[in-house]
């Protein structure tokens, strides 16, 4: 891959793919019939409880065991419509397969999400048209981003009869699963097959739009009879430090975004890659730049390992990569002339609680140090879409967009400030529903 100073690659074609190969193989036949065999089939499922869409866990599960793959895949996608994405990357180990009833036997859990994708992917292969589109019901519905939030919030639309409408500034479907989720965890032709299922219940989409700069709100308010906002966030924070703005320090969802629509020799990484934050995002970027070849990936944190926003079991895989961290490590200036060299840090130490109840860092006097690197990514969140909420008349709470229109919805990470696939997937069908409530219930006075 190309190196910062335009050295050659120090990693084959091979080497690279054998690095971004699936880390969680799809099961075989023989090991999804055994694994399903484990399941107990509780009767009141904690797994399903700890579902955020609150799939019906053993009864797919049992539909597995009996061979019935298209129906475990029906009961899958109707509760979660991103039921192929989750099954790749949902962090199940403190959802579904950390609830499951086996851990308190001190046995592993069912591979819930292994089945999930056993039983889903059995959908794509076959190309199986699952649900249908409801009888149209002369009213419209407008949906602007075309990620998990929105597509699920499609699904369900159309099945109840609705014609949509969906607007997305990228030019394909899936958001977030198209554009930023871990390569060894899935990539792009599995987001967009998911996305092309439900957009072939007849869902109208418009990509490369942008709503507010191709498009006035106010047009969509006059032509829909509702509206439902997926648009995730929007820029990631600038670290707010001198020298942030030389060549080589860029986002980690850009770099992420990069990487997932090129070849992988086409991505640009470092030889020292320094990546600021400690969330999921961090973690994905800091792992596969060290997959593309990065000698030395560190991640700098202003707290400690047990305040790192990052589930466990990514903080262990980017370990298992070789991923160094720096705990308790406040930047404080980029250096380098025209390029970065290093990044200036200081120690510090927790200190007292801030309103919301989190220990804020204090910084060590005299501990000053210098990191050396030659690419810095940042990962320090993402800033609500502020200039979009203002162009449609919303308001921002936090990290959150908040709608006080009754026919506007807002769902996903646009209305979370930032969750998982599935927490999205549960939002835009709540949203589908509230929307299908208020329309009926006009229809109905009509």
């Amino acid at each position: 891959m190309p190196r910062p100073d335009g050295g050659e690659s120090v990693l084959s074609p091979e080497a690279l793919e054998a690095n971004f190969a699936d880390i969680a193989p799809p099961l075989t036949p023989d090991a999804a019939l055994v694994e399903s065999s484990k399941c107990l089939f509780c009767y009141d499922a904690p797994c399903t409880i700890a579902c955020p869409t609150h799939i019906d866990v053993p009864a797919f599960i049992k539909k597995i065991m009996t061979g019935n793959l298209t129906g475990s895949a029906r009961v899958i996608l109707d509760a979660n419509p991103m039921g192929h994405s989750c099954a790749r990357a949902c962090p199940v180990e403190v959802l579904c397969e950390g609830a499951c009833v086996l851990n308190e036997r001190d046995e592993e859990p069912i591979k819930i999400a292994l089945l999930q994708r056993y039983a889903t992917d059995h959908v794509l292969s076959h190309d199986l048209k699952l649900f249908s589109p409801g009888v149209d019901n002369g009213r419209k519905v407008a949906i602007i981003g075309a990620g998990p939030a929105g597509l699920s919030c499609a699904q369900d639309l159309r099945r109840w009869g609705y014609a949509v409408t969906m607007f997305d500034a990228h030019p394909n479907p899936g958001g977030l699963n198209t554009y930023a989720i871990a390569e060894y965890k899935m990539r792009p032709p599995t987001a967009l097959a998911e996305a092309k299922k439900i957009l072939e219940l007849g869902v109208e989409l418009h990509c490369n739009v942008t709503i507010g700069r191709d498009i006035p709100f106010a047009d969509l308010e006059r032509d829909f009879d509702a509206i439902f906002i997926g648009i995730g966030l929007g820029a990631t924070r600038d670290l707010g430090i001198p020298g942030e703005d030389l060549g080589g320090v860029q986002d980690a969802l850009s770099f992420i975004e990069h990487l997932k629509t090129h070849s992988y020799p086409d991505t640009r990484v470092g030889n020292d890659v320094i990546v600021v934050g400690a969330g999921n995002t961090a973690i994905d970027a800091a792992t596969q730049a060290k997959r593309l070849g990065a000698q030395r990936v560190t991640i700098v944190y202003r707290r400690g390992e047990e305040e790192m926003p990052a589930y466990p079991y990514e903080y262990e895989l980017a370990k298992r990569d070789g991923c160094e961290f720096r705990f308790f490590t406040v930047p404080k200036r980029v250096l380098g002339n025209g390029a970065i060299t290093g990044l200036e840090c200081v120690r510090a130490e927790l200190g007292a609680p801030d309103a919301r109840g989190r220990r804020q860092p204090v910084e060590i006097e005299g501990s000053e140090h210098v990191i050396r690197c030659d690419m810095l990514l940042k990962a320090t969140g993402q800033l609500p879409r502020a200039e979009f909420a203002r162009e449609a008349g919303l308001t921002v709470e936090g990290s959150k967009i908040v709608s006080s229109k009754p026919n506007v919805f807002v769902g996903g990470d646009a209305a979370s400030g930032g969750a998982e696939i599935v927490n999205a997937a549960a939002e835009g069908k709540a949203a589908a529903a509230r929307i299908h409530a208020l329309l009926s219930s006009a229809l109905a006075v009509a």
